[in-house]
């Protein structure tokens, strides 16, 4: 067998020119392979600190939500002493702006907000109320269902706050459809109080117009349109309401109830169809006054 151990002039020449190209462009291969790491490692880290920090608010937001909920039944107890419940409405604010200070773009904050106008609209503090929720219509102005239900309860806070020409021009914004009837109710009370009686019947028919294409009742607003003298139309009941309604009766009456089984109907929440989401969204909006 014979060996060839001589050089061979074309491969030096090659592995020459090799080398020269990678020390030529080797720094920006490199600079190359790091951007690339780089990237990676920061959307890695982007990812985590997000999960991280969402998770940190919804921790916060469970915080306050837990100390609202104390100081809601606080105040259903007329033995707890005075000084309690205010340190508790002072904790809770507290909480409320620190989450709000960490986490200001999130929904936790305008959720923290929300609840701390509402316990600001109970203490009758409309101007309080109206400060927390001008904030929180900052924070949802990407949703627009989130919007309009803040832009609502705003304009609801400015009316009993007694800023009328405010709380008009607040209500009159254009809002997704599944709002229009809590629109047209609530200029229905600005205009009432501004003496605008003719203006005020208009606004509560097109809400209730609106109410009877949904088959939805409202007694506050009937009342509302009654009491100018009009009586409003009767809305619709729905069959398959009444059929739901006759099963739950019979099943009530023919099920034994023992006191160890009490049955328990909750009615404390109204929700509305939302034609803009397709979900069921909690209206709220005209109960802050």
């Amino acid at each position: 067998m014979v060996s060839n151990t001589g050089s061979n002039p074309t491969g030096d020449k090659y592995e020459a020119q090799s080398m020269a190209d990678l020390k030529k462009y080797g720094g920006y291969i490199i600079a190359v392979i790091l951007l690339a790491l780089a990237g990676y490692f920061g959307w890695q880290y982007w990812q985590n600190r997000t999960v991280s920090v969402d998770t940190v608010a919804a921790d916060e937001y469970a915080a306050v939500q837990e100390l609202n909920d104390k100081v809601n039944l606080a105040k259903q107890n007329p033995d707890l002493e005075a000084t309690a419940l205010e340190a508790d409405k002072a904790a809770l604010a507290e909480q409320i702006d620190a989450l709000v200070a960490t986490h200001p773009n999130s929904v936790y904050a305008w959720q923290a907000l929300v609840l701390k106008a509402r316990q600001q609209a109970d203490a009758e503090d409309y101007d309080g109320a109206s400060t927390s929720l001008k904030q929180a219509l900052s924070v949802a102005n990407d949703d627009a269902g989130l919007k309009a239900l803040t832009q609502l309860r705003y304009a609801a806070t400015l009316l009993a706050a007694g800023k009328v020409d405010e709380a008009l021009s607040e209500a009159s914004h254009e809002v997704p459809n599944a709002f229009d009837a809590t629109k047209q109710e609530l200029l229905g009370d600005i205009y009432l109080t501004q003496g605008k009686q003719e203006d005020a019947i208009r606004a509560y028919e097109n809400a209730w117009s609106l109410l009877i294409k949904r088959e939805e009742e409202r007694a506050i607003l009937r009342l509302k349109i009654e009491s100018l003298g009009v009586v409003p139309e009767q809305v619709p009941d729905k069959p398959e309401l009444i059929a739901s309604q006759a099963s739950t009766v019979g099943s009530l009456v023919t099920e034994e109830v023992t006191p160890e089984q009490p049955v328990e109907i909750d009615a404390s929440t109204v929700t509305v169809q939302s034609e803009s989401t397709g979900e069921a969204e909690t209206e709220e909006a005209s109960e802050i006054q």
